[in-house]
């Protein structure tokens, strides 16, 4: 009697068919535009779910915690293991950029290029736009930091009424856990999304995109398994977690990250995984979905390995005092471009102008940005989860509930 596959294989195979047939779309005569909507409403399902489901869950794990002193605690050692962790991330992507020069003897015209650069807010504005002056306009627009904060707030105005607040608790907790099962039914389509992301990536890009800047590749996918190796394994042994259960726990998210480029579209199966393994309510419903917003380990990575890349390209000194300068600037950037669409770029763009690297670079990296875009992804949403974890055992008995 065969058994039936489990999600995760299904989305692997739904992968892999994906590049396949990819990669043959054009010998076929197949138009990439045709694979597109099969992943867009996979990515629009997923999201659909995202909003409601850390704004009931978040009311409910703040409302669940007695004393409010304790989720003071948790946010402290989260940002605080944010900080810390894009500090390793954005190093260990300088170290292998040094080590294995991806920019030296490439040669490739940088005439023409036009770079698409973005400017961060100021940090003041990024700070006030947190508090939503309407929270319901906060939640149709999905701004997660505003809903966060909202959402935080009416948990401890909740938990304040003691028993008088025990209906509105036991409601929101059950909204939370109807979104759990209407995740689970959105994602029995995860497999075809899957299918048709990866299926347009490639019929759109090519394979042979990757073979001019094929070594910047690899030292990002090597940078960012070593962020996995040194950092995050450490972290999940002292959380309680072998190598087999922390990635089998994961797989999930980890796969959504890697085939939708998306941190949203993996927020949901994330939270709900790390739960499953272990991670307090109160800790994950919080640092999830903040970590999902400011906590970008594999975009600190991509600006270690680009910069390194871009000034050796360009044929720019980049000595050590360059070098911290970008790694102040990356763990900054993490916090300070939060909530602005297409961060990485904003991230980037603001490294290369403090050093002195040209913004034509950008372009360059440009055509493979989509393949390193997946590892980016799939770091970010494995350090969130990572983070949920460490806090949660960090935290230990003090985390009971009312």
């Amino acid at each position: 009697m065969s058994k039936k596959l489990g999600l995760p294989a299904q989305m692997g195979i739904g992968m892999l068919l994906g590049v396949v047939v990819g990669a043959m779309a054009p010998s076929m005569s197949l138009d990439a535009s045709w694979f597109k909507p099969l992943g867009d409403i996979f990515i629009t399902l997923v999201r659909m779910v995202v909003v409601p489901l850390v704004f009931c869950t978040l009311i409910a794990g703040a409302a669940a915690v007695c004393d409010v002193r304790k989720l003071g605690r948790v946010a402290t050692k989260t940002l605080l293991y944010y900080i810390l962790t894009t500090a390793a991330a954005v190093t260990i992507g300088l170290i292998i950029a040094n080590l294995m020069n991806p920019g030296e003897g490439l040669n490739i015209s940088l005439e023409g290029l036009k770079p698409k650069s973005k400017d961060a807010p100021p940090l003041l504005k990024v700070l006030m736009d947190i508090i939503p002056l309407n929270p319901i306009e906060a939640l149709s627009k999905g701004n997660m930091l505003q809903v966060i904060f909202f959402a935080l707030l009416f948990g401890f105005g909740l938990s304040m009424l003691g028993e008088k607040g025990r209906p509105a608790y036991q409601f929101f907790d059950a909204c939370g856990q109807a979104m759990i099962n209407v995740t689970a039914i959105v994602m029995k389509y995860a497999p075809i999304g899957v299918f048709g992301l990866m299926a347009f990536t490639v019929a759109k890009h090519g394979l042979n995109v990757l073979l001019p800047l094929g070594k910047l590749l690899v030292v990002m996918y090597i940078a960012a398994a070593l962020q996995v190796l040194l950092v995050y394994l450490p972290c999940a042994k002292y959380a309680g977690h072998t190598p087999k259960s922390f990635f089998g726990g994961l797989i999930e998210p980890l796969i959504i990250a890697f085939a939708t480029t998306s941190s949203a579209a993996a927020l949901t199966s994330n939270m709900i995984a790390v739960q499953k393994m272990g991670a307090a309510k109160s800790v994950s419903s919080f640092s999830i979905p903040l970590g999902n917003t400011i906590n970008m380990d594999g975009a600190a990575i991509y600006m270690g390995v680009a910069a390194i890349f871009a000034a050796q390209v360009y044929g720019i000194p980049m000595p050590i005092d360059k070098q911290l300068t970008v790694l102040l600037l990356a763990v900054l950037a993490s916090i300070g471009s939060m909530g602005v669409p297409g961060a990485a770029l904003v991230m980037i763009t603001m490294v290369f102008t403090q050093v002195g690297i040209p913004l034509e670079a950008v372009a360059l990296i440009a055509g493979v940005d989509r393949v390193m875009d997946m590892a980016r992804t799939s770091i970010n949403v494995l350090g969130d989860a990572t983070g949920a974890l460490f806090v949660t055992k960090l935290e230990g008995e003090d985390l009971n509930e009312c």
